[in-house]
């Protein structure tokens, strides 16, 4: 079976900055992904709290998201571009990273619920 890793990160907003979270992460940072070579698979609030937001990206081996994180949290996109206003606007985050067929994963790709 083909699968790859599905890296899901969620965070915990400070009170009251969810939209403005969410209007830097898709007109900045998952654009940024994207340029970094980087496979967003769906982020965006969460239904039950606007304060509440998650990350999906997926990779081709363990190896290989940390290979892709350490060249993106270290390129000058990001850390001359978004990264302050993203980190100063989460207050926890949770990642998990797990194995899933890749039908499972390109199924979960979505545009973001409140684009």
């Amino acid at each position: 079976m083909d699968s790859r890793i599905l890296e899901i990160l969620q965070y915990t907003l400070k009170p009251g900055s969810g939209v403005e979270f969410h209007r830097i992460m898709q007109e900045i940072s998952i654009p940024l992904h994207a340029r970094e070579g980087m496979d967003v698979v769906a982020y965006g609030q969460s239904l039950h709290d606007p304060d509440a937001y998650y990350l999906m990206r997926a990779f081709d081996s363990q190896e290989a998201l940390a290979g892709a994180e350490a060249r993106f949290y270290s390129s000058d996109g990001w850390l001359s571009g978004p990264r302050m206003a993203i980190i100063e606007r989460i207050e926890n985050s949770l990642k998990s990273v797990i194995s899933m067929p890749t039908a499972a994963i390109d199924a979960l790709r979505t545009q973001s619920v409140n684009s």
